[in-house]
């Protein structure tokens, strides 16, 4: 824990001097760690925070499906901590996650991961970044992910026009969350994440969101909970707007697989399919 705090302090300080591009260069390496094994009490603090229950989808087939992700989140902070990451680690906004449980995932086992930058592309509001992780069992792929990024920055590209879509049609609402002020912090604390745009109005502020905004793996977290995912599984999900602490939001979800966090207003935060 301390190596990889000396890390974030590393990447904040060298933030203000990254000049963020999709032509840029990045880190090519391939991290792993070949025997992670499962902090059972970090586990059970995840599960917590992320509104995983007893008998739910993390004890019927081991490791929420969420979980990897915060198990190589040490390698991912290595590669975009690194100095020839070209995007500032602070400030960076989870944008979506595709993930793919192929196998249950039982805590007592060890697990390899690896983690590498695929590329970065142009966004309409500056730069994101595909970071790619797999877990293995053996030679078995058992789970792996793919995330990206963003940077905000000034672009030459401006805002897409707004059109409609289906995910404009609110799905029918399954709960209403109210969410404390904490829970960036919390959720910092059980996941390693502590970016400061989720940790303090004062930290958020800096960086343009006039309260601190909820992790967006905290979100889908959330969401899955309470959706269930048995099983082998795909998950896709898109962080469209910041949820602010402390708020109000709701959960949707229909029969198809599709779910949906909303805010005030109607204003659509996050939307997902488990296949």
């Amino acid at each position: 824990m301390a190596g990889e705090l000396l890390r974030l302090a590393g990447g904040a300080l060298r933030s203000p001097f990254k000049r963020p591009s999709p032509e840029a260069g990045f880190p090519q390496a391939r991290l792993t760690s070949p025997r992670a094994r499962i902090d059972l009490a970090r586990l059970a603090a995840y599960e917590r925070v992320c509104g995983y229950a007893t008998g739910s989808d993390a004890d019927a087939d081991g490791l929420p499906v969420t979980y990897p992700h915060v198990l190589a989140f040490p390698l991912a902070m290595r590669l975009m901590s690194h100095r020839a990451f070209p995007l500032p680690l602070l400030g960076l906004v989870h944008t979506s996650i595709e993930i793919t449980r192929h196998a249950p995932l039982p805590a007592a086992d060890p697990y390899e991961l690896a983690v590498h930058i695929e590329g970065l592309a142009p966004h309409r509001r500056g730069t994101e970044a595909t970071v790619v992780t797999g877990m293995r069992v053996g030679r078995d792929v058992v789970w792996e992910s793919r995330s990206t990024y963003l940077a905000r920055h000034r672009t030459t590209t401006g805002p897409a026009a707004s059109q409609p879509t289906r995910e404009d049609r609110p799905l029918p609402v399954v709960a209403e969350w109210r969410l404390a002020g904490d829970v960036g912090r919390r959720y910092g604390a059980a996941s390693g994440d502590r970016n400061p745009i989720h940790l303090h109005p004062l930290t958020a502020r800096l960086f343009g969101f006039p309260r601190a905004i909820a992790h967006g793996m905290w979100t889908v977290a959330r969401c899955l909970a309470a959706h269930g995912t048995g099983g082998s599984a795909r998950v896709r999900a898109r962080f469209l707007a910041p949820v602010l602490l402390p708020g109000v939001v709701s959960y949707g979800a229909d029969g198809s697989g599709r779910f949906e966090l909303r805010g005030a207003g109607g204003r659509l935060h996050l939307t997902g399919e488990v296949g």
